[in-house]
């Protein structure tokens, strides 16, 4: 399989399905953004972390305009509709209802503007449009972007694809024999977002699927899942809480406040099935904050994704044991940043202690001996008021800086009252 895959997917095919550039939590977030907001007007921004490398150098902006109209022309297929209707949770009953397929089935994407952007001489994207519309392009684009990038990056840089995937291939051996080594490590692939193409993806799906079928436990892009017969994986991500908080906001209530009403929304939509936390959205010190007993109980676990995660794991476990909850019924995915050194150290440092997997992204899927990009898509406004994200990493905090400063005294305050009342 992987050699007829890397003779044979060597260029960008115009060909592929509107889920092969998807997460699967963009499904799962979507349903909801259409039964709770379906009026709500979301844009998402591109913003590359790493000013240094400018996208734009290797961008053909006329080019990634064409692709975004090809694939907005063409939408999801019937296959693509029909698998994702043959979805099950674990009580038998379908993921997504008749309501959400249908609007899958009949949706035409909002447009993507891109330009270059003066300022920066960097590329400039944007959407807007209705939230569960829009949100589909958030890893469309970014996978698309890299795609481009890498193709023409390697035609100026005079690169042999063929030398760069034999490279890449060396690499995967590596970690593939590494893992092979510690049989209790699970991981599911989470690189849709960061991939060095297409075609790469699927060539290490499908040797991770046929060479570590009892370690590689599924995959968050819902193609592949489809065509390898792999578990679909995806809760959640920031833009669930961002934009819940912005609608708050908008309400002239406290932002914060949206958090507490997306967990409880997310949880009444889809019980224990997806209930994997994320905790980073405002900060992982007012997660623990807001996080109850009773959903901590409830509540599969949680996912890092800033921050150490070392100590980010230790403060995982006591806050289970303060609430009188038996950390090794839980579990935490890790997916900030991984390797496979780290992947290791984390399920020896952790080992007995609580249940840990791993969502591996763009070392897994972009670890071919070029620089990998650093930049993400995120909603920054809803029905014209700004987002914020504040990570456990200040460097990636998102938002005008007016409002990420008052988002920051807003969680100070929490933590205060926090402290007040621990002492009662």
């Amino acid at each position: 399989m992987s050699e007829r895959i890397i003779t044979e997917r060597q260029t960008v095919n115009p060909e592929r399905h509107l889920s092969d550039g998807l997460d699967t939590y963009k499904l799962t977030m979507g349903q909801m953004a259409l039964e709770k907001y379906p009026d709500a007007e979301v844009t998402f921004t591109l913003k590359n972390r790493s000013g240094d490398f400018p996208l734009a150098k290797h961008i053909d902006i006329p080019t990634l305009r064409e692709r975004f109209d090809e694939i907005r022309d063409k939408g999801f297929t019937p296959e693509e509709i029909a698998y994702f209707a043959g979805i099950k949770a674990q009580n038998g009953e379908a993921r997504f209802d008749e309501q959400y397929l249908t609007f899958l089935a009949d949706l035409t994407l909002t447009d993507v503007a891109i330009d270059l952007n003066p300022e920066t001489d960097d590329l400039q994207i944007s959407a807007t449009g209705p939230w569960a519309n829009v949100s589909l392009w958030e890893t469309v684009v970014m996978s698309e972007v890299n795609e481009q990038y890498y193709v023409n990056l390697l035609k100026k840089e005079g690169k042999d694809l063929e030398m760069v995937w034999a490279e890449g291939n060396r690499r995967l051996d590596e970690k593939i024999a590494r893992l092979k080594e510690y049989p209790h490590i699970k991981f599911s692939d989470f690189g849709t977002r960061r991939r060095f193409s297409a075609a790469w993806h699927e060539h290490v799906t499908a040797r991770l699927a046929d060479e570590l079928p009892d370690t590689f436990v599924g995959t968050s892009n819902p193609w592949l899942a489809y065509k390898y017969n792999l578990a679909p994986i995806g809760t959640y991500a920031h833009e669930m809480p961002m934009v819940y908080a912005a609608m708050a906001d908008q309400a002239k209530e406290n932002p914060l406040t949206g958090h507490a009403q997306m967990m409880d929304d997310w949880y009444e939509r889809y019980g224990k099935d997806l209930s994997i936390a994320l905790t980073d959205t405002f900060t992982s010190e007012f997660f623990f904050s807001d996080f109850t007993k009773e959903q901590a109980e409830l509540w599969r676990g949680l996912r890092h994704d800033s921050g150490d995660p070392i100590d980010f794991g230790e403060q995982a476990i006591k806050f289970y044991e303060s609430q009188g909850v038996d950390p090794k019924t839980k579990t935490i995915i890790f997916s900030d940043g991984l390797d496979i050194d780290m992947i290791i150290t984390l399920a020896d440092h952790f080992d007995g202690r609580i249940n840990i997997m791993f969502g591996w992204g763009t070392s897994l899927m972009n670890d071919l001996g070029v620089r990998p990009n650093n930049f993400v898509m995120k909603p920054t406004s809803v029905n014209h008021t700004d987002t914020v994200k504040l990570s456990d990493n200040v460097g990636k905090h998102t938002g005008p800086e007016e409002q990420v400063q008052r988002y920051i005294r807003l969680t100070e305050a929490r933590h205060e009252v926090g402290a007040v009342l621990a002492t009662v």
